[in-house]
């Protein structure tokens, strides 16, 4: 499996708890704030709220977990509209994540975020796409759905072709939902590798070591030519990126 053994120092807990509680304690705050612009705006402020006020939730949340976070962007300006594809094998990737700011985004999360009230209420109010991982036909079923919505309003999505933290090796088996996604969008895929995320944090829960996490943005992969037939190939190709960008030959 995915997860690394880590030993955690008293001062990691002390850190870990404190940012948790920053983090709740923000989301608190926030809320109706973001419940009044979303009302005042007829719902017009959902990217003003991602780009904005989710990275200023993440990003302080991160700073007192003792995790340095940067962006190093290889590609201006960032692509837009696409689909965004991330690594995902740490608990710490949630918080990278928001604290990305990408423009006009929605996040394409598990169904299960939704039993948090807070979670429920703001990923709704956003628009935020929630899927049942577990079950592959509903969650290709509701990503369809989602697609009018998408291109009507130019909107980005991001993914995590493993789907899930747990997984098989450090870089897991990609699933076919955001390739998919790209060609019926006819979006470029624009990968991003979240470095040191699965050394300073890798459990069930937001412990975390104190350390440098580094969102790497590249340049976006032309989907304009892919057919739904050759997607086995297009997947091995973005896929042997990651597996490159972490150093692991297969």
């Amino acid at each position: 499996m995915s997860s690394q053994q880590i030993t955690f120092s008293v001062a990691d807990y002390t850190r870990s708890i404190l940012s948790i509680l920053l983090f709740f304690l923000l989301l608190l705050l926030f809320t109706p704030i973001i419940f009044l612009l979303l009302v005042i705006t007829l719902g017009k402020a959902s990217n003003f709220i991602v780009e904005t006020i989710a990275p200023a939730i993440a990003k302080p949340v991160l700073k007192v977990a003792g995790v340095t976070f940067k962006i190093k962007k290889y590609v201006e300006p960032t692509p837009v509209p696409a689909v965004y594809v991330v690594n995902h094998s740490s608990t710490l990737d949630v918080l990278t994540i928001l604290a990305l700011g990408l423009p006009h985004v929605r996040f394409v999360a598990k169904w299960q975020f939704q039993y948090n009230p807070i979670f429920l209420i703001l990923g709704r109010l956003t628009g935020q796409v929630f899927i049942r991982r577990e079950d592959s036909d509903k969650a290709v079923e509701t990503l369809r759905k989602s697609v009018k919505r998408i291109k009507k309003n130019k909107l980005s999505l991001l993914m995590a072709p493993e789907g899930s933290r747990k997984h098989p090796g450090i870089i897991g088996p990609f699933k076919k939902g955001p390739f998919r996604m790209a060609i019926e969008l006819k979006y470029p895929i624009v990968p991003i590798y979240f470095e040191g995320n699965r050394e300073l944090c890798s459990g069930d829960f937001l412990v975390t070591k104190k350390g440098a996490s580094t969102a790497h943005i590249f340049p976006p992969v032309d989907t304009s030519a892919w057919k739904i037939e050759s997607i086995e190939n297009h997947i091995h190709e973005v896929r042997s990126l990651y597996l490159g960008w972490a150093e692991i030959r297969e």
